[in-house]
């Protein structure tokens, strides 16, 4: 569950693995739309980069100024800062599949 701080981490990274996997995720307050984008991510990366992500949640209720280092124009937005290139995804992540090749957890499927 996401906390009341304006940004907060969750990190799950044990010494020495591989490239960890920085994210944001852009939300505006505990509107139910934003702790979906939270859990739903969440659930991605234990499934996907189990011990090797890192989350940071902005708050742009809080921190309003926060959103022009990374252009947000809308929320839930997340953004993979790392591994290069940056990437974002606009939205709760319910469709996982569409997070999976949008973070490049995935490639696209090749057109018949």
């Amino acid at each position: 569950m996401m906390t009341g701080t304006p940004a907060h981490a969750v990190q799950s990274q044990p010494p020495g693995e591989e490239e960890t996997w920085e994210l944001r995720l852009y939300v505006a307050g505990q509107t139910p739309k934003s702790i979906t984008a939270f859990q739903n991510l969440k659930k991605i990366c234990e499934e996907h980069l189990a011990g090797r992500y890192r989350i940071e949640v902005i708050d742009l209720m809080e921190h309003p100024q926060l959103a022009a280092g990374d252009q947000i124009i809308a929320i839930p937005t997340l953004v993979r800062k790392l591994p290069s290139p940056l990437r974002k995804i606009v939205g709760d992540l319910r469709n996982t599949e569409r997070a999976l090749v949008g973070l490049n957890l995935r490639p696209t499927e090749p057109s018949q």
